[in-house]
């Protein structure tokens, strides 16, 4: 069990090295000592029912160590405490071979519930400093939690959980073997999706400055009643392939499309061709934003109907 406390170390903690980096660890790791220490009050408390005395052996190795592991505690082959201040290892906490713990994390109940209340912990998992593992969740091999997360669910294997409340941001994640110190390449959810907003709010702001910019045309229905207007509007729209949007209200119907000027001619005649429909009024403006138009060149061919212009068809009932 030392062989492999040492050899744990050395793989992981690229301050270790050769022969020197194994008296360091002997003389100076406190993650090491604590390890040592538990496993013999573990030993004691666990196969020889020793009363009391493993857990002065805990409390001592908690003194001189900063890490207080309770002596009922299970800690697999292979485990790393790296620098480990402030690590807290609860009474029905499992530990699972291979796994690294950085220092700030705790292993904890949630409340005052006897039996299994602590967390079970997988086979070369990577918990990140200052990260929380509270009640009895299980967090599976190969999992990696980022620092500071705060985990209360059950963590898959294979993946990265960090936030707090922690939440899984990699299902299929790369498998953790040892450990990293590469905790600031761990996505942030929560930042990623203020960015995905911010994003949609910057392009929904060109997209209102685009139409705000375009040509307007306001054209005025009427219909035997609006939603019969509706159904004409959308019929003469939909023979053009003209994508629309629809704003209704108790009393009028609006909807708008994104058309070029020959096709809008094109609506406005089929609108005037169906008895059903009347239009009240038709008015332009160059720009809503108050911007006048580019004035063409001499040379410029005219206007050949393919300007793009935004219109607005207000049906209502007679």
């Amino acid at each position: 069990m030392i062989v492999d406390r040492i050899k744990a170390a050395l793989d992981r903690d690229p301050a270790a090295r050769g022969f020197w980096g194994v008296v360091e660890i002997v003389l100076s790791y406190a993650g090491f000592h604590a390890l040592l220490l538990h496993d013999f009050a573990h030993f004691l408390h666990a196969t020889c029912h020793v009363p009391l005395l493993p857990r002065l052996i805990s409390q001592f190795s908690r003194f001189i160590t900063g890490i207080e592991i309770h002596q009922n505690a299970r800690i697999g082959r292979g485990v790393f405490i790296d620098h480990g201040m402030g690590v807290v290892i609860g009474e029905t906490s499992e530990v699972g071979d291979g796994t690294t713990i950085f220092q700030g994390v705790t292993l904890g109940g949630t409340g005052k519930q006897s039996g299994k209340r602590h967390p079970t912990i997988g086979r070369n998992v990577v918990i990140g400093v200052g990260a929380s593992i509270l009640g009895g969740v299980t967090v599976g091999d190969n999992s990696y939690i980022g620092a500071g997360a705060v985990v209360l669910r059950d963590v898959p294997a294979n993946a990265t959980a960090v936030g707090v409340p922690a939440r899984m941001v990699r299902m299929a994640g790369r498998r953790v073997i040892g450990a990293t110190l590469d905790h600031t390449s761990l996505p942030d959810p929560v930042l990623e999706r203020l960015e995905a907003l911010q994003d949609e709010l910057a392009r929904a702001e060109e997209q209102i400055e685009m139409e705000a910019s375009l040509p307007h045309v306001q054209l005025a229905v009427s219909a035997p009643h609006p939603q019969r207007g509706r159904e004409l509007i959308e019929r003469i729209l939909s023979a053009r392939h003209v994508a629309y949007g629809v704003h209704e209200t108790d009393e009028s119907l609006h909807v708008t499309a994104l058309l070029c000027e020959r096709d809008y001619a094109q609506i406005r005649q089929g609108i005037l061709d169906d008895e059903e429909l009347a239009v009240v009024s038709e008015g332009r403006e160059d720009s809503v934003i108050g911007e006048e138009p580019d004035e063409p060149a001499a040379d410029e061919e005219p206007q050949d109907g393919t300007r793009i212009v935004k219109a607005v068809v207000t049906v209502t009932g007679r």
